[in-house]
């Protein structure tokens, strides 16, 4: 590998604007790395090329770790968004500037200038000073300058953010032309979709300093894994559906999957992905090699040269939530969006207020849904930390939160929470009684099938979000979900996570003859490698003894920050309550937040 990246880490006043990235470049591999402003892209590269320190994480230059190395040791060109050309010098004299200081002969420099020159389509401009050129010539000089001394790698920093759309398809085809010339190793960053689907070989998607997902542009686009990379690449429709073992399903519309998909014995969430390019509309829903969504309204029509866009509007379908693109608020309609080209807008054509059959040639189901939060707040300062917690975790997470105004025991509240489907519901417990928050935080559980994070009320000593969280689990399928949600959070957190069970002391006592250790073992093993799959940091470990006592010192001793149970499996005919386990536990966790992780298995016994 040319470029090897590992758990690279920088941090400004605290905060990791890159945290832990690991990658590898292969050699000659035209590599993009996409992402929006402040994702960490720039810096990532920077730091790979020396100009900036790093705080964790080694970074390896064709075998070679370059990390502490001062960038002209590290064989590495580098193109800047700014030219950063010398406005004294001509461009000749820009280009050999690095020879020159290498001491390069005065015939070896001109025999590499001019071929440069040539290469970037600059032949004969040499003589011509920076302020002589365009834009786009001067970036070509830019480029020129940084391939001059032969570098092993070459890095480009957005080197076309500053010209006009014309100028940068002609460098991006410049630009890819003497990259496959050379060979070189090359790494580019960039917030243009277009650009990066045109140039990269393969691509990394980053958010709020982490590799969200990597690979060639078309999986990335046609097969992603997360909601955000879903809906950052390109227009996207994504809607909640269930995955089932025919294909995924949109309320009462059965689709055959046409990518892959985890496979599974029973139903489950996921979310369902489709390009405006895979809808097909028609006059009618007669037989048609694809299913039907249902009639919808043309809402908006936008002429796009090649090809026409559509915004469509869909009665609601029951069971079903969009995510992308967002329904108007208060509209309980589904939204489409849709692309044509203009033979197919010539054969059938339409206009706002007309109506067509919205039907889906190709569907998505991605392996990782993304996450909803719903934040209960009644709007006092007990109920701050609540709101900060979970915005703070949305953002890291990548989900959407949404406040939700309402008093404690209010039933209008947990009507409201029936109503607004979503993965976590976010509530804040009284700050001086917070037992007395159990019965309302049981009925939020019983409102839906989501997570429920509870949060000390008033003022908390802890700060930022958790690091150090505490996955308290039993033996058991109820566990494995556990794991599974407590896994995906802490990948998104970056925390370092502990699992724990806790067998009774009898156990501990006949230990090498016991069955009940033996599973156990097995079980956290399993447990700690699927957590360990998302990037996470586990220790596991068991404990002897009462379980409310053990789970107390287990926190002090491994300064926890986070607890997570499991939501209590309800008695036959009975209805959930948090009055057990995590009744006697919350007096004594004032300044800890505790995550209640619901199980598919006890969905079917909630009242």
């Amino acid at each position: 590998m040319s470029i090897v990246v590992e758990e690279l880490t920088k941090r400004y006043a605290g905060h990791p604007v890159v945290n832990s990235v690991s990658l590898e470049v292969a050699d000659g591999e035209f590599f993009v790395l996409l992402g929006s402003s402040g994702s960490g892209k720039s810096t990532l590269l920077r730091m790979v090329a020396g100009l900036t320190e790093t705080d964790g994480g080694r970074v390896l230059l064709h075998g070679r770790d370059v990390t502490d190395l001062p960038p002209a040791q590290r064989g590495i060109g580098f193109v800047f968004q700014s030219y950063a050309l010398f406005h004294g010098m001509s461009v000749a004299g820009n280009v050999e500037f690095a020879l020159s200081i290498r001491g390069v002969p005065a015939g070896q420099r001109v025999r590499r200038r001019d071929e440069l020159l040539e290469m970037v389509g600059l032949a004969g401009l040499g003589g011509r000073m920076p302020r002589q050129l365009s834009g786009g010539q001067q970036q070509r000089v830019a480029l020129a300058r940084a391939l001059a001394h032969q570098p092993e790698v070459l890095l480009l920093d957005e080197p076309f953010g500053a010209l006009d759309a014309k100028v940068r398809l002609e460098l991006r085809r410049t630009v890819r032309e003497v990259q496959r010339e050379l060979g070189i190793s090359t790494i580019f960053v960039t917030h243009d979709q277009e650009e990066a689907f045109e140039l990269a070989d393969r691509l990394a998607v980053l958010s709020f300093g982490r590799l969200l997902e990597l690979g060639p542009p078309e999986e990335l686009y046609l097969r992603p894994e997360t909601e955000f990379v879903a809906t950052f690449l390109g227009t996207a429709n994504l809607m909640v559906g269930e995955h089932t073992a025919e294909g995924v399903r949109l309320g009462p519309v059965q689709f055959p999957l046409s990518t892959r998909a985890e496979v599974t014995d029973r139903s489950r969430r996921v979310q369902v992905l489709f390009r405006p390019e895979d809808v097909a509309l028609r006059e009618s829903n007669e037989a048609a090699p694809f299913p039907f969504l249902g009639k919808a309204v043309v809402d908006q029509r936008s002429f796009a040269g090649s090809f026409e866009r559509l915004r469509l509007r869909l009665p609601p379908l029951p069971g079903v939530r969009s995510i992308a693109p967002p329904a108007p608020f208060g509209s309980d309609d589904l939204w489409v969006e849709a692309s044509r080209t203009q033979e197919q807008a010539r054969r059938f054509p339409l206009q706002p207020g007309d109506a067509a059959w919205v039907g889906v040639q190709r569907v998505h189901a991605l392996v990782h849904p993304g996450l909803r939060f719903l934040v209960l707040t009644d709007g006092s300062p007990e109920g701050g930390p609540a709101l900060k917690l979970g915005g703070d975790v949305a953002r890291l997470a990548h989900a959407q939160v949404t406040p939700l105004a309402g008093d404690q025991g209010d039933q209008e509240t947990a009507e409201e929470v029936r109503r607004r489907p979503c993965d976590l519901v976010v509530l804040a417990l009284p700050a001086k009684e917070p037992a007395d928050g159990l019965d309302f935080a049981s009925e939020i559980l019983r409102a839906g099938q989501h997570h429920l994070l509870l949060v000390p009320g008033g003022e908390r000593k802890a700060a930022g979000v958790p690091s150090r969280p505490l996955v308290c689990v039993a033996v058991g399928e109820p566990g494995k979900e556990d794991v599974a949600f407590s896994g995906r959070l802490s990948r998104h957190l970056g925390a370092e996570a502990t699992i724990l069970t806790i067998l009774p002391e009898a156990e501990r006592l006949d230990r090498k003859e016991s069955g009940a250790v033996m599973r156990a073992e097995r079980f956290l093993e399993r447990n700690r490698r699927a957590m360990a799959r998302l990037g996470v940091t586990v220790t596991a470990r068991i404990r002897y003894g009462d379980v409310r006592h053990q789970i107390i010192e287990q926190i002090e001793e491994g300064q926890h920050d986070l607890l997570v149970l499991g939501v209590p499996l309800p008695r036959q005919g009975g209805a959930l309550s948090l009055g057990g386990l995590i009744g006697r536990l919350i007096p004594d966790l004032s300044n800890i937040p505790v995550l209640i992780i619901r199980s598919p298995e006890a969905v079917g016994d909630l009242k």
